[in-house]
Order: C-alpha cells, then structure tokens, then sequence
C-alpha cells in the first residue's frame, strides 16, 4: 500500500471514529500511533515516539502562552468586563434602529480581545445582551443570530487561542500572526453592523429604538470600559510597539508568553482591588482554565502522534507533489480546501479542526504559485482557514455557536436562531471573498509593523 493510500485509508477511519463521538484527542492518538506501528512494523518505535512527544509537548515554552490567555478570559468573564462594553456600546448605538443588535456586535468584538475564545465569547455576551434585546423587543431570530454571529469574533481577533496554535504549528512568528489578523477581525465586526443594518430595514418589525442617552452619560459608560481598553493596549502593544527607539527595528516591551502573563495577572488584578473577583471565583478561573488547557494540551499530543504517522508515510510531500505537478489553477485548490474547513465546522471544534487539517494542507498551499512569499503564504492561509472555521461554527444545522447561544436562551425554537443567522453567514462569505482575492489586505499590517 503507497504511503498516500495508507494515509488516507487511516485518515478515512479517524474521521469514522470522531463522527463516532471518540473524543478527537483519542481518535488522532490511536490513529497516529497503530498507524506507525502498521508502518514500522513493531511497537517499540511508537511506544518510544508517545513517551518523548508528551514530553515535549508538554514542556513547550512557547505553548505556556495558551493558559495564560485561557486564564486570562476567565477572569475577565467573571470581572463583569462584558456588561460594561455592553452598557457603552448600547449606550452610544442604541438609539439608533437595530442600535442595540449593533451594540451588541462592538462588545463581542471588545470582549474577544481580552478572552480569545469564541464559544466563551458568544455564552458570556449572550447572557448579558439577549435579555436586553428581549426586553426592546427585538426579535427571536435577530437577537440570536447576531449573538451567534458576534461570538466569532472571539476566534479571530487577537489574542486569539487558534491563531496561537496555528502559528505553533505553521512555525510561524505569533506576534505576525495576531497582526494579520486585526483587520479581517474589524471587517467582520463592520460586516456584521451593516448586515445589522441592511436587516432591520428589511424587517421593520424586528427591531426597535432605544431612548437617546446624554453626551455626558455616554462619556461615563465609555470611561468605564478602560480595564479592558487598558489591558489590551499594554497587552498587545507590548509586543507589537516600539518601545526603544535608540535601536533600530521595532523593541517589544514584552514577548508573547510575558504578554499572557501580564494580562492575567492584570485583569485579576483589576478584579479583585474592583471587588468583583473573591476567593470562590479565583478558584473557580484556576480549575476552569486548568480544564481546558488539559484538553487543548491533549489534543495537540494526538495532533503530533497523528502528525509523526504522516511524515512516515510521506503523504504530505506525496500530495504536494501530485497537486504542484497536476497543474491545478492554486486558487481551485485553496478554495476546495476552504469549502472542506466549511464542511468540518459544521461538525467539529475550531481547534480539532486545525490540528486535524494543517499538517495536510499546509504543504499543498506552500509548494503553490500564489504571487507570495513563503511566509506571506503561510500567514494568508491561517488567516483565511480561521475565518472559514469561524463561518463553520454559525453554518446550519449543527453550528456550535448556534447551540450556546440557543442554550443560553432557553425557550427559543432553533429554527429562528437559523433564520437569524443566515445574512450574518453570507457577511462572512462576502469578507472571505475579498480576502481570497485581496490577499494585501491580511497582510498590509504585517508589512508595515515588520
């Protein structure tokens, strides 16, 4: 059996196993390591490959960035960070038709920056903004669709938890990454308050005004978002800013991993001399983060299990190979790689996704004719399947997104959260679009910063 087939006969079972509802971290393990016992022909090499790659994924320094940003969202969910950008974003659009659905997309944006987490994102706004949406009046389909919808951008702008694994992945610099990401970030948030727009004038009946608030009032709710304002500008400038210029090139005050660090304990910080964070709710962000970095940790050691099994058979290179020499239009090949991202999200975690998919598709973007350098590339395309995956997670009938938001409202049919989410589903197909023909745009920040 060629190393290609043997690749894909192993993937085609993984596959089987997760729709099976193996848990992913499992089904790329036993993938992973029965498949390079299939190829070598004895156990001894994987049993000795499992034991030296949970070493080093474990102990990867750059990896210790992902708790400190998990930890990071926690706190800032239980600080009551997201009601005061909810407050000054209704405050300041509310008056507005659909004002408050537009609001609601400026806190999810605003709150993403300091959680990097979309489901997080999408539960905690949905807690704070659907009861008001409610209470206006808005309708069912309106209020959840954009809930769903605005929970993405939790993914996407910086710091972000995918994007951080990505780039580990990608062997790609971190700090470039999150800068590629900033703006189709604030496109899908524009994107968003104009589909916003464009609805309620369709559909009169689905949305209604808010009361005008007071210049000074405004002020007031504006001014108390500066935790959030301050910890994301000491977090992300610290890495991005120039902060010597006695020496040439761009001197970060912070590298990734002390970015992370400084912005838990500053949001901590904020929330305990705040009196909103005791002793019950620290701990609480402690086993929660301590929760999910196991899961994050175990699924990247299965992801490299599955990933040592590849590089046995050879399949990447093979595939790169056969697509370079097919002579396939590389945009054909991007846009059926994206259209896969589409049909996973529907069905899998952001997260899983990537692991699954990167060491696969990566090697077929590089060996590609796309005009762009190869790190140029490599950022483009992490940026583009990160946006798809995010669309995956809105697509009917199975989004994840879809089903947080509709747990949190409780006595919602799912059928109106699928109606309200549709024109936010085309908005981001439109950005994907543009970004697939525009590839300057992702990486327009990068070559000004760098």
């Amino acid at each position: 059996m060629s190393g290609l087939l043997l690749a894909l006969t192993a993937f085609g079972f993984m596959l089987v196993g997760i729709f099976l509802r193996v848990p992913i971290a499992l089904a790329m393990a036993m993938t992973g390591f029965f498949g390079s016992w299939y190829v070598l022909g004895t156990p001894n090499a994987p049993m000795a490959q499992l034991k030296t790659m949970t070493y080093e994924t474990f102990s990867t320094q750059s990896l210790s960035i992902v708790p400190l940003f998990l930890l990071m969202g926690q706190f800032a969910t239980r600080t009551g960070m997201s009601a005061a950008l909810f407050r000054a974003a209704s405050d300041w659009l509310g008056h507005r038709k659909g004002g408050i659905a537009m609001a609601s997309v400026g806190a999810c944006a605003g709150f993403g920056a300091i959680c990097g987490s979309s489901l997080a994102t999408a539960s905690t706004m949905g807690q704070v903004a659907l009861p008001e949406m409610r209470k206006r009046g808005y309708s069912d389909a309106l209020s959840t669709g954009v809930l769903a919808a605005g929970g993405t951008l939790g993914i996407l702008i910086p710091p972000s938890i995918i994007l951080v694994i990505y780039a580990i992945m990608a062997e790609q610099n971190i700090v470039k990454m999150f800068m590629a990401a900033l703006i189709p970030g604030l496109l899908a948030a524009l994107g968003y308050i104009i589909t916003v727009a464009v609805y309620v004038r369709l559909r009169p009946d689905s949305a209604t005004t808010a009361p005008r608030v007071g210049f000074r009032e405004r002020l007031r709710t504006l001014g108390a978002t500066w935790p959030v304002i301050v910890i994301f500008g000491l977090t992300m400038g610290g890495i991005v800013g120039d902060w010597n210029w006695a020496k040439p090139g761009p001197q970060a005050l912070f590298t990734p991993n002390e970015a992370a660090a400084f912005g838990a304990v500053a949001t901590a910080l904020y929330g305990i001399l705040a009196g909103r964070l005791d002793l019950e709710g620290f701990k609480s962000a402690i086993l929660e983060t301590a929760k999910a970095t196991a899961m994050i940790f175990f699924i990247l050691l299965g992801a490299e299990l599955f990933k040592g099994f590849l590089a046995l058979t050879r399949a990447p290179d093979l595939l790169a190979n056969w697509v370079s020499q097919a002579g396939f239009v590389p945009m054909m090949v991007l846009v059926v790689m994206l259209l896969a991202y589409l049909a996973f999200g529907c069905v899998m975690d952001s997260l899983s996704m990537i692991l699954l998919t990167v060491p696969i598709f990566l090697p077929v973007i590089e060996v590609l004719d796309f005009g762009l350098g190869a790190e140029q590339t490599a950022i483009w395309f992490g940026i583009l399947a990160l946006i798809v995956v995010e669309v995956g997670l809105i697509t009917p009938p199975v989004g994840l997104n879809l089903f947080i938001i509709n747990g949190v409202a409780g006595d919602i049919p799912m059928s109106r959260t699928y109606a309200g989410v549709a024109p936010f589903v085309v908005s981001d197909l439109v950005r994907v679009v543009i970004l697939l023909l525009f590839p300057s745009v992702t990486l327009w920040l990068v070559a000004v910063m760098f």
